[in-house]
């Protein structure tokens, strides 16, 4: 796979993906702490016209570094939920398809803290560079399974324990009144058209994030953010509140 941009290419160095970086001439002080970086890290260093990382970047801004990276290690739903910190929180996407919104969700899951991602290996934004771009390098770090079937996935979710929680813009109940202090999974849906219905059914709840302005919605990267920062913030209660809202909220379903 190929990244290109001082920040992606930076974390794919820390978590120890690149196998070769390609580099212009630039002096900046970033650039040339990725050099020092690759240096350290024994990764073999080209230096290229700028017009051949214009061709290879396919017209992304590359900042003049791209670098070559392995794939992902490979992980299954069972690998996100049993090496979560605490109780898992996870994202599932269902048919996101600009890698510009699936970049910026993976910031924000890196940003809060949580134990990965779930989405669809056909029919969804390619994890590749404008993804990474977008990511700001967080595409290096957030573990990410890829499954064939997103409905099939939340059963599999359920299965090993996890509540599924899919953001909906008609949903009666608020985002801020859902408990996400237990083993949760948001579900976020395709641009413009939400969630799919049959992945709708399989939600445990639906939840809504009030709109007091004049559109009706929010981009879907958005959403995840206010969402995910919700989760962090019951999480940061004291273990007895949490232990009595989970009670209550299941209870009540």
């Amino acid at each position: 796979m190929i990244i290109y941009g001082i920040n992606p290419v930076l974390e794919a160095l820390r978590a120890g993906r690149v196998k070769e970086l390609r580099v212009g001439e630039r002096n900046s002080g970033r650039y040339l702490r990725v050099l020092s970086l690759a240096g350290e890290r024994g990764v073999h260093v080209r230096r290229v016209p700028v017009d051949t990382l214009d061709r290879d970047a396919r017209g992304g801004v590359h900042q003049g570094v791209l670098a070559i990276v392995d794939d992902a290690h490979e992980h299954s739903i069972d690998d996100l939920v049993r090496d979560a910190r605490e109780a898992p929180l996870l994202v599932v996407l269902d048919g996101i398809e600009d890698p510009h919104n699936l970049g910026a969700i993976l910031r924000t899951v890196d940003a809060a803290g949580a134990d990965g991602v779930v989405m669809q290996s056909r029919r969804s934004a390619a994890l590749g560079g404008a993804a990474a771009k977008a990511s700001a390098g967080a595409v290096a770090h957030v573990r990410i399974a890829e499954v064939v079937n997103i409905a099939r996935a939340l059963d599999e979710l359920k299965e090993a324990g996890v509540w599924t929680v899919g953001l909906a813009g008609e949903a009666e109940m608020s985002y801020d009144k859902m408990d996400f202090t237990g083993p949760i999974a948001i579900v976020l849906g395709a641009e413009g058209t939400g969630l799919r219905r049959l992945v709708r059914e399989r939600c445990d709840y639906l939840v809504g994030i009030p709109m007091r302005g004049h559109v009706g919605s929010l981009n879907v990267s958005v959403a995840a953010g206010v969402t995910l920062f919700e989760a962090v913030r019951q999480r940061g209660q004291q273990p007895n509140d949490r232990d009595s809202r989970t009670r209550r909220l299941r209870s009540e379903h």
